[in-house]
């Protein structure tokens, strides 16, 4: 019986909140992956000290040391390879990907994204969402695409924004959403419960 659980890389720039949360389900006796790696665009990003705290390998990657956004790609490609991943996650990732990197994992690229996607894709969508009125928001996990947070929807998760709420207690509340559905769909693509159909997903049973 084959028992290797499959190996996945985290992609981030910033504190890492989702990257830990995915990291206390990896480590749960019937988790079927593990992180292999994590790697950041920012020397000092938190995510990347976090991971080197509990002994995950990392690996700090700037863009301007390269050419160009494809000899950046093609280096991740290298490192991904050395660790034989399985499926990248971007976790707060902030650099779009290109078709160089797609195209050498096709549908083996997730993304979590701060609103219920195709609304409020990019920056600040929290933000978007107060100003636009929105009565709920909510958090989406997407394989990744060419575009900015356009891939096919794997899941979302729906989240109330309230009369007094601001950008940070909103983002707060998706935050805890948003820890407890990426796991899920890792879980789910490890269980080859994923298929892309076009546009769309479907979660087999």
């Amino acid at each position: 019986m084959n028992t290797r659980k499959g190996k996945i890389a985290i992609l981030l720039s910033g504190r890492g909140s989702n990257f830990e949360a995915i990291y206390k389900n990896s480590i749960r006796k019937d988790s079927l992956f593990e992180i292999a790696v994590v790697v950041s665009d920012k020397s000092k990003a938190k995510g990347l000290k976090t991971a080197g705290d509990l002994g995950i390998p990392t690996h700090f990657i700037r863009p301007r040391d390269f050419s160009s956004k494809d000899e950046y790609e093609k280096n991740l490609i290298e490192l991904f390879e050395t660790f034989k991943i399985d499926l990248i996650c971007l976790a707060g990732f902030m650099r779009i990907i290109s078709p160089t990197l797609i195209k050498k994992f096709p549908g083996r690229i997730i993304n979590i994204h701060p609103s219920l996607l195709p609304l409020f894709p990019g920056l600040h969508a929290q933000k978007q969402a107060l100003e636009a009125g929105a009565e709920i928001s909510g958090c989406t996990v997407h394989f990744v695409d060419e575009g900015v947070d356009s891939g096919p929807v794997i899941m979302q998760a729906s989240v109330g924004i309230e009369k007094d709420d601001s950008e940070e207690s909103l983002s707060t509340r998706i935050l805890i959403e948003e820890h407890r559905i990426y796991s899920e769909v890792i879980k789910l693509f490890f269980l080859n419960k994923l298929k892309i159909d076009g546009r769309t997903v479907k979660i087999l049973t």
